[in-house]
């Protein structure tokens, strides 16, 4: 990795939701911790994973608020 971590999970915005990028790409507005989690699925990056740990700074950088930070 370049230092970074391949998911950015935005603060949360003013209508609701928080934006979040795979490696600079943006995929969709989450709403909660099974958006974020369907996000990475798709981008494949919890491939063979039942539950996701969402709390991992090597995977994730969530900023404006932590993974409970959804207002």
């Amino acid at each position: 990795m370049s230092g970074h971590p391949p998911v950015i999970v935005y603060p949360p915005s003013p209508t609701g939701g928080r934006r979040v990028t795979v490696r600079g790409q943006i995929v969709g507005l989450a709403h909660g911790r099974g958006d974020v989690a369907s996000f990475l699925r798709r981008a494949g990056l919890a491939q063979g994973v039942q539950e996701i740990d969402l709390d991992q700074p090597e995977l994730i950088e969530w900023r404006g608020g932590d993974l409970d930070t959804w207002r």
